[in-house]
């Protein structure tokens, strides 16, 4: 059992947006669970960990940022672990004496007391209606894609604005987050999935948008992308998979879900409890500029036992370890064995 103090009065629902996501689940959907794990403790002193309960990005926006600052030294001035959660697209990781979970970022660059979030989707085959089912190997590989992909220069261009712009918000101290270099990702996407559509050597299952969800607005419109979006990754037994605006893909998580297998180009990304998951068993990571044999070396050498053991071990993942829940679960006992506590 880890022993939490946090600040109770952040502990609303007007906060429950933005809220550290193991207090979503201890405080506010009372997860049985999560309760024998973790408890809340209302003095400081009796705590094992001190969680600053909110996104840190809402004390930069609010020019609250001395409040972030006393907690943190709050709690490492009574020798507690400070646990604090960074969200977004970017995130920030802050040179103290805290852990800091985030969606993404660049290993290379980030700390060893920086944890990697998955992102925390919904079971996709309850939308679906239906249960996991694995593939059949075929002889050819096939790899499905339903996104945004566009590789015009007007978007090229929009891309280059934003990029731009995030940059002289940071400058000017209007954003807190860490650098990010140039990475149009809409054309990214699109020539990869160029390439792997010219080989006669791979099935390719690709719907391509210009707009985000194929610019739906209407809840009926959303529902309908959203299918179209799962039953896609249902149908491809390898879906792709690269990062966004930040540097980490909703839709690898999403592919893990639905027990298929995530081929995600590498850009210097941090996966989730890289120190017990072994990810090469899981997807395949490749290196961008060799996508295409990469991919159709791994499925010559997979074999059929192993191609659907792949796959209901995916789903397993998705399950047992990077549902919210799970996560933290497991999270518990790796920082207790490590002494953290």
């Amino acid at each position: 059992m880890i022993k939490i103090f946090t600040d109770k009065a952040y502990v609303t629902e007007k906060y429950r947006k933005i809220i550290f996501p193991l207090l979503l689940d201890l405080c506010y959907l009372k997860n049985l669970d999560i309760s024998k794990s973790y408890v809340l403790v209302d003095k400081i002193d009796e705590s094992d960990i001190v969680v600053v309960p909110v996104d840190i990005n809402y004390f930069f926006k609010n020019k609250e940022t001395n409040v972030l600052l006393d907690f943190i030294e709050k709690g490492n001035v009574n020798h507690k672990q400070v646990w604090l959660y960074s969200g977004g697209d970017f995130g920030k990781t802050l040179k103290k004496n805290v852990f800091t979970f985030r969606l993404g970022g660049f290993d290379s660059k980030l700390n060893i007391q920086t944890f990697i979030f998955p992102s925390f989707v919904s079971d996709p085959y309850v939308a679906l209606n239906k249960a996991f089912e694995a593939l059949p190997k075929t002889n050819l590989p096939t790899i499905g894609f339903v996104g945004h992909a566009n590789n015009s220069p007007l978007k090229w261009i929009k891309e280059l604005l934003l990029f731009l712009f995030h940059n002289l918000n940071r400058f000017l101290k209007r954003e807190h987050t860490d650098y990010q270099f140039f990475y149009p990702s809409g054309s990214r996407r699109f020539y990869f999935l160029k390439k792997i559509k010219k080989s006669p050597l791979i099935i390719t299952n690709f719907i391509l948008r210009d707009q985000y969800r194929a610019g739906a607005k209407t809840i009926e419109e959303k529902e309908g992308t959203t299918l179209e979006f799962l039953k896609n990754i249902n149908n491809s037994p390898y879906t792709f998979c690269l990062r966004g605006a930040g540097n980490f893909s909703v839709r690898f998580y999403e592919t893990l879900a639905m027990g298929r297998i995530p081929v995600v180009v590498d850009t210097d990304f941090r996966l989730p409890l890289n120190d017990l998951i072994d990810w090469n068993s899981h997807c395949l990571i490749v290196s961008g500029k060799n996508i295409v044999n990469e991919l159709i070396q791994f499925h010559a050498n997979i074999n059929e036992k192993d191609f659907i053991k792949m796959q209901i071990s995916n789903r397993n993942l998705w399950l047992n370890t990077l549902n919210r829940v799970s996560y933290f679960k497991i999270f518990h006992d790796f920082f207790k064995s490590n002494s953290f506590v």
